[in-house]
């Protein structure tokens, strides 16, 4: 009952956030020294053109009339229609969604599964050579600008060694060769449905670059907070009544230590994920890999507001969102965390 009253307490705290932050897209998007209806014409619009479609975008009204409009559509599920591809907005987003989400599940899990066990290498051997090796290594994931390493990566894995292919999500030879038939837009789930496993096994070699290029920042940052709690937890009273005991070091550190020391390390893998939504336009670019940051990029380059707009809300919506998951997901594995 408890949990409840906090997850409807912060459902409705975030109402108000995401009003806020659409006013401010919202004027931020209009104060641009840009005209709409000429971008939505095109460079050789004629000026009845531009009248014509001026009214028909709602640019004619007031400022809080067309932020009302927007607003009453937006409840409606109709989130406008994007002036550089002339699609409904909802459509683009829900298009390039899985994309983004699958390229962002890989990564997310690789950082999982690379950054907490070195953070807890690090910290059980502090000191020690495989110390030193951890803390290199996540600052390097850290430090390295992502189109940089992933450019690295295509250099050694693509021209070098031949390896892995260099961009795109699939082989264009797979549309006439093992086609995939869309039922989730995951590629991955997909061919699996399908057991096509020639197109699976295609889709996986696409994924390992730019899934690795994106893990790399959050695997180091992982790895650094994990150490950082488990440096304190390990030096608790109970860890050292438990060594007396004689239990094994592994149980020590793995199910108690760990347990009390993850929970930074879940914020933080929340944070990126969401800021990843919209955010990996820099690894979408060098891969051509057609999610949602690529779709922003262009979306800014050429003044899309609406598309601007739903983008902004999505992320905002999605920020919220996670935070709320990460937050109960605290509360379940550590007691010591309460909802208030």
């Amino acid at each position: 009952m408890r949990r409840l009253e906090y997850i409807i307490r912060r459902l409705i705290t975030s109402i108000f956030v995401l009003i806020g932050v659409s006013i401010i897209t919202f004027a931020l998007a209009r104060v641009i020294p840009s005209n709409p209806a000429v971008l939505y014409i095109g460079p050789k619009a004629r000026a009845e053109d531009i009248a014509r479609v001026t009214a028909q975008l709602g640019l004619d009204k007031s400022l809080p009339e067309q932020y009302y409009i927007y607003m009453r559509d937006l409840l409606h599920g109709d989130m406008g229609t994007s002036i550089s591809t002339k699609r409904p907005v909802l459509t683009e987003l829900t298009t390039r969604l899985p994309a983004t989400l699958e390229l962002l599940f890989t990564g997310m899990l690789l950082a999982v599964l690379i950054g907490v066990p070195m953070g807890v290498l690090s910290a059980r051997w502090q000191g020690k050579p495989t110390d030193i090796f951890v803390r290199t290594v996540s600052i390097i994931g850290v430090s390295l600008p992502a189109f940089y390493l992933g450019l690295l990566l295509q250099i050694l894995f693509f021209r070098r060694l031949d390896l892995l292919p260099l961009a795109g999500r699939f082989s264009n030879e797979l549309r006439f060769t093992n086609p995939i038939d869309p039922v989730t837009n995951f590629l991955l789930i997909d061919a699996l449905l399908m057991r096509n496993w020639i197109a699976f096994k295609d889709v996986v070699f696409h994924l390992i670059l730019p899934a690795l290029t994106l893990a790399a920042y959050p695997a180091g940052l992982v790895a650094r907070m994990t150490r950082a709690t488990m440096l304190e937890v390990l030096e608790q009273d109970y860890i050292r009544t438990a060594r007396a005991y004689g239990i094994r070091e592994t149980v020590i550190v793995y199910l108690y230590a760990l347990k009390n020391a993850i929970s930074p390390s879940l914020t933080v893998i929340g944070l990126t994920f969401a800021y990843a939504l919209t955010g990996t336009f820099f690894v979408e670019i060098i891969f051509n890999w057609p999610g949602l940051g690529l779709f922003t990029v262009h979306s800014l380059l050429n003044i899309d507001y609406p598309a601007i707009m739903g983008i902004t809300l999505y992320g905002a919506t999605m920020y919220v969102l996670i935070n709320l998951g990460v937050d109960l997901l605290q509360a379940w594995i550590d007691p010591r965390v309460s909802l208030k």
